[in-house]
């Protein structure tokens, strides 16, 4: 999976060894400054090489370049032919957690996270305080983010297109009618409760581990062997798991018995969590766990500190900012003033 560039950039190698002994120097022109490769006219003989660059444009920018053999007619006049893909655009995405207050803490993160202008949003839970009602979670969620949701059928004005909210369920969320109000106000895919998603080069997997989940919430539950199985068959460059209790935490909770899973032996890059409402990175099994949960809720005293605790912060509100392509992602914890406290990168 993490090999998928160099054996991309070996085809196109290997694709531009063959059209260079195919054509003589005349067959494929120079660009002009400024055109695009993909828009300058090319021989019958090239067509296929130009479509199959074309396949690959997604992959980040590299360069090709080859040498047509010089002709007789034409010993000297060898030209190289250059083709310069452009990159897509990262994707952005912001991780929220233990926000659904509906105060200006909570409104001041928000602004924070829009100001990014990214791609979706996903949240660690407890989007509604204090019982999960259906009378406050407008107030709650849509207050802030409901151009982000669809669809959206609440009083704050127009939502989105299509839906770039995805939330997992906090335990607050659960304590009116099992979190039907919060089943009812969201369109999730899957069972709503758990489910994954793809989004450019990243998949991400939402897990309930409320104690009220039917399908469990231990390693051996149902719910874990569908995350298990759908790590296993992902094909994306990174695969992050995200949910509400953490498995490691030096905050007023503490750490959580049953949310420790394998994560990273069942092909997680990345594992994050709320219920703390502090900011930490932590690492277990090779691999990064967050907690974050400073969206808006009162603030928490970190309590035991953990041997595999390594950035620890409880001062002020903020996010993260994820920010990621096919080779690598970074994690940025940012406070509502724009400080940023915590910087994170992994590399394919």
């Amino acid at each position: 999976m993490r090999n998928r560039l160099s054996c991309w950039l070996l085809a196109v190698l290997l694709l531009v060894v063959t059209a260079a002994c195919a054509v003589s120097s005349t067959s494929i022109p120079t660009p002009a400054s400024g055109r695009n490769d993909t828009q300058i006219a090319q021989p019958a003989s090239t067509a296929t090489f130009t479509q199959q660059i074309a396949q690959v444009s997604q992959t980040p920018a590299f360069t090709v370049t080859f040498t047509p053999p010089a002709t007789q007619s034409q010993p000297t006049q060898a030209t190289a032919w250059q083709s310069s893909i452009s990159p897509p655009q990262p994707v952005v995405f912001a991780v929220i957690g233990d926000y659904g207050s509906g105060n200006h803490h909570e409104e001041d993160v928000a602004n924070l996270v829009i100001s990014w202008h990214p791609d979706f949003i996903i949240t660690l839970g407890d989007n509604n305080y204090p019982k999960g009602s259906a009378g406050h979670i407008d107030e709650a969620i849509g207050q802030f983010y409901h151009s982000y949701i669809y669809p959206y059928q609440g009083s704050y004005g127009e939502g989105a297109s299509v839906n770039r909210f995805f939330p997992t369920i906090g335990n607050h969320d659960t304590y009116t009618d099992d979190a039907q109000p919060y089943l009812d106000y969201f369109k999730l895919p899957g069972n709503e409760r758990y489910y994954d998603f793809t989004w450019g080069p990243v998949h991400l997997f939402a897990i309930d581990n409320v104690e009220t989940e039917p399908d469990g919430v231990g390693a051996s539950s149902v719910q874990a062997q569908w995350l298990k199985s759908r790590l296993a068959a992902s094909m994306s460059p990174w695969n992050i798991v995200y949910m509400h209790y953490p498995a490691y935490s030096s905050g007023d909770h503490g750490p959580t018995d049953w949310a420790v899973w394998p994560y990273a032996s069942w092909g997680a890059d990345a594992v994050l969590a709320g219920h703390d409402h502090t900011y930490e990175r932590l690492e277990a099994d090779g691999i990064p766990y967050f907690v974050n949960g400073l969206g808006g809720a009162g603030r928490y005293e970190f309590e035991e500190i953990l041997d595999n605790s390594l950035v620890k912060y409880n001062a002020d509100y903020g996010a993260i900012r994820v920010e990621a392509t096919d080779t690598q992602i970074k994690f940025e914890f940012i406070t509502r003033e724009g400080e940023v406290i915590d910087h994170y990168e992994l590399g394919n």
